[in-house]
């Protein structure tokens, strides 16, 4: 249905809808690229694409084939450009609320026997850093450790991170009930400090992996012995081995539930 024209352009209420759904994507797209060196180029291409429409407006037929070849090739520059704030982007969508209900999380299990290894290092001082898998798998990360695929066990991380173990350097990575792989680099975050303490690297690699994948990190220091919980890219340092159970069974267990109850409620509302 035509609702007004603006010279030659008939502009309708689907038109309206459809302009408006890609606005609200560019603008998501520029808030998650904001403060980085992409969003020059993210404006850029934007003006490349304007002057392109305003070309065949006005049919400068030169100038409208030019840019139309540089607008065929903005879908290989755009994934090459901009593929950190891409990955980005999939990670905050999986941490999406109404997707995380559809993930298959099996970790009730897991909790106390991370928790348990994670309380007797703390009290050893030996430094760790165990990652569980919330959403999609870190398979890019697994490749650099040290494949384990074990079910998980108190005993078994105390082994990983005993200082004279070879692969008690790097990360865990768990999946449900399976120690996935061990001894693995992970992306550091650009954050160097909480409050006024100095993050080491196991903090900041927490930290990073918790920016780019759903995830939740269990840090022990090696220097203060304290337990830290990194998720989202947020560190909550100095947990006691209750706090730890806790925030573990809220950020994995709890808030799933949460979710499926708030979808009954919302299902059995409707008339």
């Amino acid at each position: 249905m035509e609702l007004f024209r603006i010279g030659f352009l008939t502009v309708s209420l689907v038109d309206l809808v459809d302009i408006a759904l890609v606005s609200f994507i560019f603008y998501r797209l520029y808030l998650v690229m904001r403060g980085t060196i992409a969003t020059q180029i993210f404006i850029g291409l934007m003006l490349i694409f304007a002057f392109s429409f305003i070309a065949q407006a006005i049919n400068l037929k030169a100038m409208g084939w030019l840019l139309h070849t540089l607008t065929d090739i903005w879908v290989i520059a755009f994934i090459v450009l901009f593929q950190p704030e891409i990955r980005r982007l999939l990670s905050i969508v999986a941490r999406n609320k109404i997707v995380r209900m559809f993930l298959n999380l099996d970790v009730d299990e897991s909790i106390e026997e991370i928790a348990s290894a994670a309380v007797e290092l703390s009290k050893k001082k030996q430094g760790a850093l165990i990652i569980i898998v919330r959403g999609t798998g870190l398979r890019t990360f697994i490749e650099t450790g040290i494949s384990l695929q074990a079910r998980v066990s108190r005993s078994l991380l105390l082994s990983i991170f005993n200082p004279k173990s070879p692969l008690h350097d790097g990360a865990v990575i768990i999946k449900d009930r399976t120690i996935e792989a061990a001894r693995c680099t992970l992306p550091l975050s650009a954050t160097t400090r909480s409050g006024d303490t100095v993050l080491g690297m196991r903090h900041r690699s927490a930290l990073g992996i918790s920016e780019q994948a759903d995830t939740v990190a269990v840090i022990v220091s090696e220097e203060t012995g304290t337990i830290s919980i990194a998720e989202d890219g947020i560190l909550t340092r100095k947990l006691t081995p209750h706090e730890l159970r806790t925030q573990l069974r809220e950020r994995l267990v709890l808030s799933l539930e949460r979710s499926w109850k708030n979808l009954s409620r919302a299902m059995s509302a409707e008339p």
